[in-house]
Order: structure tokens, then sequence, then C-alpha cells
């Protein structure tokens, strides 16, 4: 980077804007990678888009009725997320769950919007997101995942190990697992609709899904997995950024490419001992008291 480009970037990070959706995404790559090891470990991932269509149903709710719009989102999804948590028990598991909410929702939110005759384009520029328009509400929202998504996770370690490597492993083992997976879903949802506004709902997966998907070939156990995710998210997120100040370019696509690279580049080096990314159920984890 030439000494021209390390000042035209100085001079955009005066901008409160700018720096805001740079400490925005520094701190989503703390939390919204644990999610990701969640979300590949209770093996649903459709999760993402289902979060998308219950946030606009949110949203719509919200132009509907003059509340806030990304508030209402927020509610939508955690409400979504606990109530899919008791279908973990079904055959079809969680990802059954997730295509029918997904469904349900997307129907819901174009009947709002529909017999509401609030402007659709408000909505729908969910999908697309806005990095800049990143307010302190959201940078709280995400301060707070950043603090309590690893904190569970340390807290209760043995037990989310136990969960994602095998459900009934961890009900014989004294797991509390319909519980668990009522608040692991709930975080879930929210995160993605956290998430959302920094990249917008189809590009949530930089932040969430493809950290956690290099990290689970580089780890050898269930924590190592969770660190190499949030190592490998914040490198993403800020040489996405920086690339796309650089240049001029949207942050969203830029951060996918960014991340997509490195996955692809994770899994281009040889195989050596690596282990299932799920730790086995069997190993000695440490207490979670």
């Amino acid at each position: 980077m030439t000494a021209l480009a390390a000042a035209d970037i100085g001079q955009l990070l005066q901008l409160v804007p700018v720096r805001r959706a740079g400490i925005a995404l520094l701190v989503a790559a703390i939390g919204l990678p644990v999610i990701g090891v969640v979300i590949v470990g209770l093996d649903i991932m459709p999760v993402r888009f289902a979060m998308m269509h219950v946030a606009l149903l949110g949203i719509a709710v919200g132009l509907l009725t003059g509340l806030d719009p990304m508030l209402c989102a927020l509610l939508a999804c955690a409400l979504a997320g606990a109530g899919v948590a008791p279908l973990a028990r079904s055959p079809d598991g969680l990802s059954g769950a997730m295509g029918l909410l997904m469904s349900l929702a997307i129907a819901a939110a174009l009947l709002v919007l529909s017999v509401s005759g609030v402007n659709a384009a408000g909505a729908f520029a969910l999908l697309w997101g806005s990095i800049l328009s990143v307010g302190t509400a959201d940078l709280w929202l995400l301060v707070a995942l950043a603090v309590v998504v690893p904190g569970l996770f340390w807290w209760r370690r043995r037990d989310i190990a136990l969960l994602l490597y095998d459900r009934e492993l961890a009900l014989t083992s004294g797991v509390r697992v319909d519980r668990l997976t009522l608040v692991l879903l709930v975080l879930v949802a929210v995160s993605v609709a956290g998430a959302i506004k920094l990249t917008g709902a189809l590009l949530v997966d930089a932040l969430t899904l493809l950290p956690a998907l290099a990290a689970r070939r580089l780890g050898r156990s269930l924590l190592s997995i969770t660190a190499w995710a949030v190592g490998i998210g914040v490198v993403v997120n800020l040489t996405g950024f920086l690339v796309a100040l650089r240049f001029d370019w949207p942050p969203g696509p830029v951060l996918v490419l960014t991340a997509g690279v490195v996955v692809l580049a994770v899994h281009l080096v040889p195989e050596r001992r690596i282990s299932s990314w799920r730790a086995p159920a069997s190993a000695s984890l440490p207490s979670s008291h």
C-alpha cells in the first residue's frame, strides 16, 4: 500500500461513520464467528436465511406500527429462535424447523407489506445492508454479543461440546439439552439479526459461517476451533474493511470474498492429523463449573 493510499485511508477513518463501522466489524469478529461454530455444530445452515426472513417480517411490522424497525427485527428473531427450539427433538431436527420458519416468515412479511401499504423499499434494504449507517445502538448490541457469546461458550464449554457432538449423549450425561438449545438458538437468531446491518442479510455468512468453516480445518478441539474462528474473523473483517476503503468498494462483498479466499486457502493446505472439528465427547473435557 502506498503512502498516499495510507493517507487516504487515514483521512477516511477520521470520519465518525467510517470509524464506527470499523469498530463494529472488529467487535463483531469476537462474537459472531463463535455463533458460526454453533451453526455448523447444530447443522442449522438454513438459519441465516430463516432469520433473514424473520427480520424482514419484524421490520415490516415496525414500519406498520411506527416502532423502531431494527428493534422489531431483533425481537422477532429472538422469539423465532425460542419458538423453534422445541422442534429440535423432532426427527427432521432443526433444519426442517428452519425451513418451515423461513416459509412462514416471508409469507407473513409479504402479506403485512401488501395490506399495510407501507413503503417496502425500506424493508428490503435490509437485504443489502449499510455498514456506514451503523448507529450507537447497533454498536452496543454487537458489544453485548461480543461479551455474552464467548462468555457463555467458555462457562458452559463442556455442555456445549457434548451437545454439538451428540444430543443423545449430552442428555445421558446430565446436560439440560432443551434449555441449552433454547439459549443457543436465541443467541444465534439475535446475532444474525445484529449482523445484518453490517453486510446485509445476503452476505451475513462473512461474519458468522465462513470463519467457522475455515477454523474447523485448523482446530483439534471445540475450544481451539473457536479461538481460530475468532482470529480468522478479526483478520478477515479488518482486511476486508481496509481493502474496501482503499478501492472505494462496497464492504459487504469484499468481506465475503476475503473470507472465502481464507476458507479456500485453508482447505488447500495438505491435511495433517486433524481430528473432527467436533471434539470427541469421550475425551476429557474441562468442567464448566
